[in-house]
């Protein structure tokens, strides 16, 4: 009789932790030690976790970056010709410099000839002047919010706002292109 009373006990008290434990994890994606909410409300809009991935050089670990979409479109250029929110999301493990960072995204996003020249460079140029030194820990956020435009803030930068929404195409289709996660 007590070995049964203890086993029922016993398996309540698994069940219990398993629950606890599956409740602090319900909610949260992990990628390269960087835990990432699976949704998120903007500006009273819902945005999903649509991807995460660990981005190294070398064998050094720079940062890790999700990609947020508020519809859940089936190829790259659905995502991009959308109008609706879309968020991408960089939490950095290492120090780097500005100069790193603005090189970096630079040289990325000129594959893009639209931002080579014009009125799309000019965005180009607002984005980059915002960037900062970055600590470790730190995040770069980029949203698209639908009306407004362009947001970069995070402790990364220092914020700027670049309206309309040919930029954000821009920018979303080159790291689309240089990230393919949807079939191609």
């Amino acid at each position: 009789m007590r070995t049964q009373a203890w086993r029922a006990c016993a398996r309540w008290l698994v069940l219990g932790v398993m629950l606890a434990v599956g409740t602090a994890q319900a909610g949260e994606r992990e990628v390269g030690g960087v835990d990432m909410p699976d949704t998120l409300t903007l500006h009273g809009r819902r945005i999903a976790l649509a991807h995460m991935q660990l981005q190294k050089r070398l064998f050094f670990k720079v940062y890790v970056w999700s990609l947020y979409l508020e519809e859940q479109p089936h190829t790259a250029s659905e995502a991009i010709a959308s109008n609706s929110v879309k968020r991408l999301h960089f939490r950095f493990l290492r120090n780097i410099s500005r100069e790193q960072l603005v090189g970096s995204l630079r040289d990325g996003l000129l594959k893009n000839p639209d931002l080579r020249q014009g009125p799309l460079a000019d965005h180009l140029r607002v984005m980059l002047s915002s960037l900062k030194d970055v600590q470790k820990g730190e995040d770069l956020v980029i949203t698209y919010l639908p009306g407004s435009g362009l947001e970069i803030g995070g402790g990364a930068s220092g914020g700027a706002l670049i309206p309309g929404k040919s930029f954000a195409d821009a920018l979303f289709s080159v790291w689309l292109e240089a990230h393919p996660i949807f079939p191609r």
